[in-house]
């Protein structure tokens, strides 16, 4: 049961990452976003997928258990590409503010 809820923890925070990321892209620009903010829920991720790496019981059961795994991956790596948009509206920001 607690793998349940956390997949649904876990799916319900993810849902919001690629509407944060279409909304990046199409935006263009960093402003409303905080570069801190992304990294703290980036480094989190990380240590969820690393807290079900070290943890023995986890891991001796992996092969029921992987889709938990897979899901924190799949936002590790929606996070990662809205950092690398922050840093393309963030030279965008530069550049029109360097036109202007």
């Amino acid at each position: 049961m607690a793998e349940i809820l956390e997949i649904i923890m876990i799916v319900s925070f993810g849902a919001s990452w690629p509407l944060n990321l279409m909304k990046s892209y199409k935006a263009r620009t960093t402003k409303g976003k905080s570069l801190a903010f992304l990294l703290l829920i980036f480094f989190g991720y990380i240590a969820g997928i690393a807290s079900k790496l070290v943890n023995e019981s986890y891991m001796a059961d992996f092969g029921n258990k992987w889709y938990v795994l897979c899901f924190y991956i799949l936002n590790f790596l929606m996070v990662g590409a809205d950092v690398c948009m922050y840093v393309r509206n963030y030279r965008l920001d530069k550049k029109r503010a360097a036109s202007d």
